[in-house]
């Protein structure tokens, strides 16, 4: 009868111990997710923090080119991060003509078709081609599904924006 209480105890001590490793387990798991993600959190930051780009005129007349259905615009990257990632990358539009807003895709094979841009000119990118480093300007067009492009914002992947009138 004794040795029953004995093993008992054993047994309730190595339960003891399993139980207590799967908590510590646990716990250190959790502490270790909630340490990535904040990690994750502040590089997606200082990504954006660095990331900069303006709307420029690319016949240095006028704000943009315009006609009825296509916006024509240089993008300039003045900031310090790559900005690579197009298929990511909106265009939103305002027509006054319909009094409505327009998101346009990126379109990789320039076909054109009405609500999608599309880069047009990528003038001397030999660094990194196919990416818009910084200080180098793509021309880019945007062919809209309205008649009267009024306003427009190119938003990047990383939600930085900037936005001309036309």
């Amino acid at each position: 009868m004794a040795v029953a209480g004995i093993i008992a105890a054993a047994v309730g001590v190595m339960l003891l111990i399993v139980v207590a490793y799967v908590v510590v387990g646990a716990t250190i798991t959790a502490a270790e997710t909630v340490s990535n993600a904040q990690k994750d959190l502040t590089l997606q930051n200082e990504m954006r923090i660095r990331t900069a780009f303006t709307i420029i005129d690319p016949q240095n007349s006028r704000s943009i080119i315009t006609s009825n259905v296509s916006i024509t615009s240089n993008v300039s990257n003045t900031g310090t991060e790559i900005i690579s990632d197009f298929k990511h990358m909106d265009v939103i539009v305002y027509d006054t003509g319909s009094n409505e807003y327009q998101v346009c895709t990126y379109d990789s094979s320039g076909s054109g078709t009405p609500g999608t841009w599309y880069i047009t000119n990528r003038y001397q990118d030999f660094i990194h081609p196919s990416e818009l480093d910084p200080g180098e300007k793509y021309q880019i067009l945007v062919t809209t599904r309205g008649d009267s492009p009024h306003w427009f914002q190119i938003t990047t992947s990383n939600g930085v924006y900037a936005s001309a009138f036309v």
